[in-house]
């Protein structure tokens, strides 16, 4: 008997155990959207997020080749598309790997066109979008994890109901308020808000790197000056000398100043980042955070 029971046990021990499968390599080009990828992964995953850093300007970033190797190693790629991020496009199509990788361009989930203002993670319906759409992708890429990916993504519905909630509450305080911004960055959110924007002339003049015009920078200032405008939100990554003298003339003007910012800030994630912006601007508009 003690001899049949050591040959079973070399016989069980001769049988290789079964590999677990490797984590998916997702690449973000944003950091938010890496974030979303972490919370929805967790630790079946591995993610790589490209722009990552607050305090520089994502419109001067220069690819890197270590940047081109992550991608060709990539099972999954999320990117903005309608030009935030052309850099992404143009390596993946030089990338190796096509036939295995999956690509996910987050402006296609919500319908966003070319042309249309780029900033779309400011957009509530964004994230819950990429989150779905992420999770029917690794759920095809890697079917052992199902039940964990879609557990998360529970999680994660769950967890942007108090910024809809947010958001719902301050547009019955705020719709139809006067504000401006030095460029679109926050136009999805304050969409969202109800609120009533002014100088977009200005704004889209900033975000295409072009001057603005004599006219659309004398109704700027005019709306400063005459308090025409209730709140100035401002890009504090990227900026120039015109964005920069609206942000001073509003400041002398008393007019509440709010930055914005195109990366999310380190150590936080994306649900705790919009909520704090959200009361940002609640504050400046008079209306307590909650």
């Amino acid at each position: 008997m003690k001899m049949r029971s050591s040959l079973a046990l070399l016989v069980l021990l001769a049988v290789p155990a079964q590999a677990a499968p490797p984590p998916v390599h997702i690449v973000a080009a944003e950091n938010f959207y890496g974030d979303v990828a972490r919370q929805i992964g967790g630790k079946d995953v591995i993610v790589t997020s490209i722009l990552r850093n607050p305090d520089e300007d994502p419109h001067l970033f220069e690819v890197s080749p270590s940047v081109g190797r992550d991608v060709s190693a990539a099972n999954i790629v999320i990117y903005s598309g309608i030009g935030y991020d052309p850099w992404m496009a143009s390596l993946l199509g030089a990338a190796a790997g096509a036939q295995r990788r999956h690509t996910i361009v987050v402006a296609d989930l919500i319908g966003r066109k070319p042309g249309a203002n780029p900033h779309i993670w400011y957009d509530p319906q964004t994230m819950p979008a990429l989150a779905d759409a992420l999770t029917r992708t690794l759920v095809a890429e890697d079917p052992a994890h199902k039940s964990g990916y879609e557990r998360r993504l529970a999680r994660f519905v769950a967890s942007m109901r108090p910024i809809t909630a947010k958001i719902a509450a301050l547009r019955r305080r705020l719709a139809g308020a006067p504000v401006t911004a030095t460029e679109p960055i926050f136009g999805d959110m304050f969409a969202a808000l109800g609120l009533r924007v002014r100088n977009a002339a200005f704004q889209l003049a900033v975000m295409n790197d072009t001057e603005p015009s004599a006219a659309a920078v004398a109704a700027f200032e005019r709306d400063l000056r005459t308090h025409q405008v209730r709140l100035l939100i401002y890009n504090s990554q990227a900026t120039d000398p015109a964005a920069r003298r609206m942000e001073h003339i509003a400041q002398a003007a008393h007019v509440p100043v709010v930055g914005a910012t195109e990366t999310e800030p380190p150590g936080t994630i994306y649900q705790d980042w919009m909520l704090r912006e959200l009361d940002a601007v609640a504050r400046a508009l008079g209306v307590p955070a909650r």
